[in-house]
């Protein structure tokens, strides 16, 4: 029996366009090690099996009589997913962000499994890296993780897996299509009617009728221009800017126990800090009751779903970061009082929890959280900001210890930034996504975030010297 696309994962595919394709993706940065192209083929052919669907592919049913359906790829070819790239010797952190733009930039082909893995050599220092790119409509934290939760383990051994021979399933005939079709029809007469509905509407749109629809979310990832121009709502161009920012774990904690909260408030108020910091670069006014509001994907406790359902299990909470308050102590304590209603529910889930997931669990809570973002792209937020914490342990890949990792978060549809933090193995780091035309000043905002971040850690004590800053991994700001 085939399993067919849910309205919202067809409302992804409807609303997705040059300007704003609809995956996210992870930059990995590895020790050199015994990383090469041929260990990695060989690692994801061993792990791939605990990820089915990255061996299916979307297809459609004749006559659009009901949503498309997920098939086994039958030319299934792990070389086309699995690619190497490199920099030229030794390469730098703006030419590796440099790519990985470029990467993120394009949309996955449509009839293929929707994902790739990249091998980044050449990097200085003899280091490489991995770039997984996953389709939105691939990760759903229900029947997939995300690639690179199961690719890594807990020590240079690679852990022992099961091999099993995988054959395809034979893809189904048209025919075979179009009668599950009617038969999903009787059995549901009202979602066969709204599924007719929204599939006209997509056929409408690509062929470019005007005023043709597919449901609610589907219009909203569509629209162009219902959002005034600003750093944060733009039009988008159909590329990215990448930028990265290390920082370490022990400022954060640091600054919580000194003051309270979290470290995830901690982390959210670095990010206003340097996002009040940014906007007077640019001349921007960040008057006393200024506010940029943000959708914070969190986690939530669902006892009546199972562990492995981590789909609904995110939710998308509105956030307003005090832009306009010049003390960082002020601006931590009101961060936090906006975050403690979602703590005192008693449904957030605790970072150890999610921290101690199996595999690297913040590739997939990052995709979720993206899934989230565009399923609410109407409740007007400028931003999304996802903060997503992972296990304070090395991990490896084949035999290679991983030593940073940034989520690359996808765009929603006028919205020219997106902000991804991951915490691992005692560092925090940020991965920032901007359009390239409405962002060129990108690497300055990561900058800033190092600064704020220094600016909370002098309060914990007015002699205590400055704290070294996070290592830069963006340009320096232009003057």
């Amino acid at each position: 029996m085939v399993e067919r696309l849910g309205r919202v994962d067809l409302a992804f595919l409807a609303g997705e366009s040059a300007s704003t394709p609809m995956h996210n993706a992870t930059l990995e940065i590895f020790e050199a090690g015994e990383l090469d192209h041929e260990r990695l083929l060989g690692l994801v052919a061993d792990r791939i099996p605990f990820v089915p669907r990255y061996r299916q592919r979307v297809r459609a049913v004749p006559g659009r009589l009901a949503n498309p359906v997920w098939v086994d790829d039958e030319d299934f070819d792990l070389t086309y997913h699995v690619r190497r790239s490199a920099l030229p010797r030794p390469g730098s952190t703006e030419q590796l962000l440099d790519l990985t733009a470029r990467i993120v930039s394009r949309r996955l082909d449509r009839h293929r499994p929707l994902w790739e893995l990249y091998l980044i050599e050449g990097l200085a220092d003899d280091r490489s890296a991995l770039l997984v790119k996953s389709h939105q409509i691939l990760v759903d934290g229900v029947s997939t993780l995300d690639l690179g939760q199961v690719v890594l383990d807990d020590g240079p051994v690679p852990r022992d897996t099961v091999h099993l021979e995988w054959r395809p399933h034979q893809e189904p005939r048209p025919s075979v299509l179009v009668a599950g079709a009617v038969r999903d029809a009787v059995r549901d007469p009202r979602a066969a009617a709204a599924t007719l509905v929204d599939n006209a509407g997509s056929a409408a749109r690509t062929v470019g009728a005007v005023g043709s629809r597919v449901g609610e979310l589907a219009a909203v990832l569509a629209n162009r221009g219902g959002t005034p121009e600003s750093p944060f709502h733009t039009r988008l161009s159909e590329q990215r800017r990448v930028a990265t920012v290390a920082t370490r774990l022990a400022a954060y904690r640091a600054v919580r126990r000194f003051h309270g909260g979290t470290v995830n408030d901690v982390v959210l108020a670095t990010v206003t800090g340097a996002l009040r910091t940014w906007l007077l670069t640019r001349a921007e006014s960040v008057h006393g009751s200024r506010s940029v509001r943000a959708l914070v994907p969190m986690s939530v406790v669902d006892s009546d779903l199972e562990a492995t359902s981590l789909g609904s299990q995110v939710v998308g909470t509105l956030l307003n970061l005090p832009v306009g308050e010049g003390s960082p102590v002020v601006r931590l304590h009101q961060v936090s009082y906006a975050l403690k209603a979602h703590r005192e529910t008693g449904g957030a889930v605790s970072a150890d929890r999610l921290a101690g997931m199996s595999g690297f669990a913040p590739t997939t809570f990052h995709a979720l959280g993206a899934r989230v973002a565009m399923a609410q792209a109407r409740r007007g937020f400028d931003l999304v900001v996802t903060n997503v914490p992972g296990p304070q342990v090395p991990l490896y890949a084949a035999g290679a210890r991983m030593t940073e990792s940034y989520p690359v978060q996808s765009l929603v549809a006028g919205h020219g930034l997106a902000i991804g933090v991951t915490s691992y193995d005692g560092g925090v780091y940020y991965g920032l996504t901007g359009d390239r035309d409405a962002m060129p000043d990108l690497d300055v905002l990561g900058q800033c975030l190092t600064e704020a971040l220094e600016e909370l850690v002098e309060t914990t004590s007015p002699t205590r010297p400055r704290a070294p800053r996070g290592r830069r991994t963006t340009p320096r700001a232009r003057s």
